[in-house]
């Protein structure tokens, strides 16, 4: 799979919520189905577990601004809750 191809599918047709904070309030509130998270996230708990509650987390292969450029974004995203995948096929990510 295109993960950056999907995160852009995924941004389109479903809804994502983008940052620390809220990717962080949507798992703690078990809303999120997926958080991806970049290597350069300053939130330690998030880049060394696999899961938040019963969220499973993705860990980028890229800091914030790499995640950002690959969600088509001209900003750093250092993670982002996937809420629902829309047309996306991003939930099959290997956590």
């Amino acid at each position: 799979m295109d993960l950056n191809h999907a995160l852009k599918v995924a941004l389109e047709t479903g809804t994502v919520k983008i940052g620390l904070a809220e990717s962080r309030a949507a798992a703690e509130a078990k809303k999120a189905r997926l958080l991806i998270v970049a290597s350069s996230c300053p939130d330690r708990a998030l880049t060394t577990e696999r899961s938040l509650g019963k969220v499973p987390v993705y860990h980028f292969d890229g800091t914030a601004v790499d995640l950002g450029q690959a969600c088509g974004k001209p900003f750093p995203i250092s993670a982002l809750a996937i809420l629902d995948p829309g047309s996306s096929a991003i939930l099959t990510l290997q956590t």
